[in-house]
């Protein structure tokens, strides 16, 4: 016996949904509650792969993983190594990896919204490697946290997916990404692993609330991307294998919850770290060390804003009497501690979905440092954001040759009242919300139980 499930792997999130009594539910994992974070600490990189393959043993899962991995033997002496050495051997997942992460920025590897890199382009071998060892050993802790409540092994899941992971050269990135994610999966001990768009997930949760045929508009807006679709959809009617009969469009682009914090971090965070100092000749000083240090999603920009020119450079700058603050950046890069600024930058995001302005902390970087961030200052930084998602939206509707009856708005920043603001304004069309974090897994588990479940597979 063993248990059918819809995963949300999500950019900000990650959930499994099971159907009870004939309907989706969130399992609610011992740890985390309903959804786990999607960070991942570890004391050191090493020590992933050994970890991961101990976890595997240890249920009899670890030939397959093995047999990928002929350098297993180092990974594990790393494991041995950093324990010996007074270091954490277990890695920690969701609030917990941002917990341990910041009790020494630089002396650990922390990952957030490990999603985000897979579709990259220019990975090296090794690279995807780590990536398909990050995403195995968070989808092993979850299966495990969800076995843990008393279900049976989970053997068969649908899993959630952008219609684009990246916006440059998408059926590369695409078949990348779902490339590691099935080999992740199949690692963590998932037997058959299928896919579903997201913004089509979504869609079949709304199916469940309506009362009669519908062209449903979907927007939605998650951590790492934007998808949409248009669904034309009946109250009760059968979920349909060919999604052709029911998908009139769609479209998507790396636009998400992520874009609108780094937005929020280079416009309104970062000119308190100095990017918008001038030199001793009324000069301005370069902006890409502050792109790059807000841009937590692209490993590019992080690698080059931790290089050793990049610091030579705002060491030199920051000798000037002009620019003493940039002092502060320097600290950040010093300490490693762009995740906590980031994490900043998101909690700030939050906030102003109900306040005009927040105040925001910075004392990690100089005592008593902090700075205020308003409404109207980040709706302003996020307005290309909102014009590249109506170039979808627009896109969307033209294939569908058709007008919607209403626009169904999910995803973790649809709560954003500037969002609603934006989308009314151009649209006019009316707008429904249901639950923005767990509609999508609630229609991988719908179609999970169709594809698995009722057609016998």
């Amino acid at each position: 016996m063993s248990t059918i499930a819809g995963f949300d792997f999500g950019t900000s999130n990650c959930a499994f949904g099971v159907i009870t009594d004939n309907q989706p539910t969130l399992v609610n994992l011992p740890q985390h509650g309903h959804y786990l974070p999607s960070t991942l600490y570890a004391p050191q990189p090493e020590v992933i792969s050994g970890w991961l393959y101990q976890q595997l043993k240890s249920q009899g899962l670890e030939q397959p993983y093995q047999q990928a991995r002929p350098n297993l033997g180092a990974s594990l002496n790393a494991l041995r190594e950093a324990k010996l050495d007074g270091y954490d051997d277990q890695l920690a997942f969701g609030v917990d990896a941002l917990d341990k992460y910041l009790v020494d920025p630089a002396d650990c590897y922390y990952v957030r919204s490990p999603k985000s890199f897979l579709g990259s382009s220019g990975i090296t071998p090794r690279q995807q490697q780590m990536f398909e060892d990050i995403c195995a050993s968070t989808m092993w802790h979850l299966r495990h946290q969800a076995e843990q409540t008393g279900l049976a092994p989970i053997k068969k899941v649908v899993i959630g997916r952008p219609v684009n992971f990246q916006g440059l050269d998408s059926h590369r990135s695409n078949t990348q990404a779902t490339e590691v994610l099935t080999r992740a999966a199949k690692f963590a001990g998932f037997d058959q692993v299928e896919f579903l768009y997201e913004p089509i997930a979504a869609g079949l949760s709304y199916q469940q609330q309506l009362q009669q045929q519908q062209n449903v508009l979907v927007v939605d807006i998650g951590g790492g991307t934007s998808d949409i679709s248009m669904l034309q959809m009946a109250a009760g009617s059968d979920l349909s294998e060919r999604h052709d009969e029911w998908v009139l469009g769609y479209s998507g682009e790396r636009i998400g919850g992520n874009d609108f914090d780094i937005a929020l971090n280079f416009n309104c965070l970062m000119p308190t770290l100095g990017s918008r100092l001038k030199d001793g000749k009324g000069r301005p000083i370069p902006n890409k060390p502050f792109i790059d240090a807000a841009s937590v999603n692209n490993i590019s920009d992080q690698t080059r804003f931790y290089r050793n020119d990049t610091r030579a450079m705002l060491s030199e700058l920051q000798r000037q009497p002009e620019l003493t603050t940039l002092m502060r950046i320097l600290t950040l890069q010093q300490q490693h501690m762009t995740f906590q600024l980031s994490a900043c930058a998101e909690r700030a995001k939050i906030a102003l979905s109900e306040l005009e302005q927040a105040k925001v902390a910075l004392d990690f970087l100089e005592p008593e440092l902090a700075t205020v961030v308003d409404r109207a200052n980040f709706t302003e930084a996020a307005q290309q954001l909102l014009k590249r998602m109506s170039v979808l939206i627009d896109d969307v509707i033209a294939q569908s040759s058709c007008k919607p009856d209403v626009l169904f708005l999910t995803g973790g920043s649809a709560n954003a009242p500037f969002i609603k603001d934006y989308l009314w304004q151009r649209y006019q069309i009316p707008m429904v919300s249901a639950d923005n974090f767990g509609s999508v897994t609630s229609g991988l588990t719908l179609w999970a139980d169709k594809i698995f479940n009722k057609s016998g597979c």
